[in-house]
């Protein structure tokens, strides 16, 4: 742990800063400042010990998984302890990536290149039924199996984070590695989905579609899936203690499993599609894979390869959506700068002045995250603004850019709204290569290292003492550091390329696309600059 002054005060401050433990100069005993924080934690992963959350804290606790509202993620993303000299001036760097994207943006802004001319797939492979069809069960049996043993495991195995099924598999295996998966070929969540694999056994077992009522309640929208997302990867990964402990992972998979259930039967399968928070996050995250995979009308899958912006060219559906993007964009940022020292003396100054305790990092993430959506929502109309001086604004399809497995289809052809409304339904997309370039770039060394450690505990009944193998355990700190800058960047660049083609499909003249497109492209060049820093502050001195 490092050592910080502040105020006069001397303060060891933990790995994580929501987990900042404080230590007064005069010898007093330590004190977890912010008991949701998960690196301030008791050895033995427990909630008591003089680390230990307090007993209001542990009651309110309870309440919230009672009432269903609990949801979190666990091991915390490692940070460095040692930081190394950058190899040249971080201004430097941040100065050569920001104009790598506004000279892309320029490139892009006097060429003839139309949206149809970025939106070509290249089939590769087919692979016949007879192959795909055992091998989609297969997966899919084995994932369901995880999941019935991380529900088990997470009640009778030993309570210690690193040693536990529950809290190796679920966080950073299932839902930061599912992600990267989706991010790599598209979402395959369909296949892995627990429930949607327990709705299918019960349809099966009735010979029918179980739903009591006859349809999804539009007004819902997506909204449930936001609230669930909010919740799940934005307050409780990043800012409680819930991950480290086995027996609340079992309690968090078991509430989301008995909503997910109880709403399939509700509402059936259109309930996974809209209310699953991983299920609209991978499907999110699957616009941006490059290489595609999909079913065939006679069950076998078609393996291609396509342009990365391919899928972040088709607008979203509603605004709840829209929230979603913005928000998936906001929470992967928010969780790298809470590894900084800026963020811990802004936490420090927001308790002084506000008088609160542990839920000042709640406030501060929330906060956050309505500036970032205003922040959004201003860009957009600043978009449509400018764009329109010459013309109205042109009608598209909405859609819902349903990527299962790669696949983009329409849903329902309602017209894309003008105004700021429909301008953001349009943009949104265009900024999810930023999302999942920096969820790539935070958390690939996390998932790797967990797996890992998830073969170890799982060898461990039939092989005792098998020690956990890193298969990133090779890569140096400033080569980790390097390929984050690498893939940030080209993040950003296939965003502003995505965000051309909308401009150009929006706008009636290349003079209105590139006016329309300016917004964008200078919050995309203030992001990188924003994301280079962020990632930085831990490991470069």
């Amino acid at each position: 742990m490092a050592v910080g002054y502040r105020h006069g005060r001397k303060y060891i401050l933990g790995r994580k800063a929501a987990g900042v433990v404080r230590r007064e100069s005069r010898g007093e005993e330590p004190q977890l400042l912010f008991p949701f924080g998960y690196y301030g934690r008791t050895m033995n992963g427990g909630l008591g010990g003089r680390f230990g959350i307090g007993r209001r804290f542990r009651i309110a606790l309870t309440a919230l998984l009672a009432v269903g509202l609990m949801s979190g993620v666990a091991s915390a993303h490692q940070v460095p302890s040692e930081k190394f000299a950058s190899p040249l001036p971080l201004s430097l760097l941040f100065l050569g990536a920001g104009a790598t994207v506004a000279l892309t943006a320029g490139w892009l802004a006097f060429t003839e290149r139309t949206p149809a001319e970025g939106t070509r797939r290249t089939r590769v492979l087919t692979v016949p039924a007879s192959i795909s069809t055992p091998i989609r069960v297969g997966v899919r049996l084995v994932f369901f199996a995880g999941f019935a043993a991380a529900l088990g495991l997470g009640v009778v195995g030993r309570q210690v984070p690193v040693e536990n099924f529950a809290t190796v598999f679920v966080w950073p295996v299932w839902f930061r590695g599912v992600a990267l998966l989706s991010i790599l070929l598209g979402t395959v969540w369909a296949v892995l989905s627990p429930w949607r694999t327990f709705y299918d056994g019960l349809t099966w077992l009735e010979g029918e579609r179980v739903a009591v009522a006859e349809s999804y309640p539009k007004w819902l929208a997506s909204w449930p899936a936001f609230v669930g997302f909010v919740l799940l990867l934005g307050i409780f990964e990043n800012l409680t203690y819930v991950p480290n402990s086995p027996r609340l992972t079992t309690g968090v998979l078991a509430v989301y499993a008995i909503l997910m259930v109880l709403g399939s039967v509700l509402y059936g399968v259109e309930w996974f599609r809209r209310a699953d928070p991983l299920a609209v996050l991978y499907r999110l995250f699957g616009r941006v894979a490059s290489i595609t995979i999909e079913r065939t009308d006679e069950g076998g899958t078609e393996i291609s390869l396509r342009a990365p912006w391919r899928g972040s060219v088709e607008p979203v559906r509603d605004f709840s959506l829209v929230a979603f993007v913005v928000t998936a964009v906001y929470t992967v940022s928010f969780d790298g700068f809470t590894n900084t020292r800026t963020y811990q003396d802004v936490l420090f100054d927001a308790r002084d002045l506000l008088g609160t305790g542990p839920e000042t990092s709640v406030l501060l993430y929330a906060a956050g995250l309505v500036v970032f959506v205003v922040s959004f929502a201003l860009a957009s109309w600043l978009v449509e603004r400018l764009g329109e001086r010459e013309r109205g604004t042109r009608t598209a399809r909405a859609t819902d850019a349903e990527t299962d497995g790669g696949r983009v289809s329409a849903d329902d052809g309602a017209p894309l709204l003008p105004g700021w409304r429909g301008a953001a339904r349009a943009f949104a997309p265009t900024v999810l290569p930023i999302a999942a370039a920096y969820e790539v770039a935070h958390n690939y060394t996390y998932v790797f290292r967990n797996l890992g450690q998830l073969v170890a505990v799982a060898l461990e009944p039939v092989a005792p003492g098998v020690q956990a193998v890193n298969p990133l355990g090779w890569l140096s700190l400033p080569a980790f550091w390097g390929s984050q800058v690498l893939l940030i960047v080209l993040g950003h660049v296939i965003a502003v390329v995505a965000a051309h083609y909308v401009a150009v499909e929006r706008f009636e003249t290349a003079s209105a696309a590139r006016r329309g497109h300016l917004p964008l492209v200078v919050l995309m060049v203030g992001y990188t600059v924003l994301s280079l820093w962020i990632i930085s502050q831990p490991v470069v001195s």
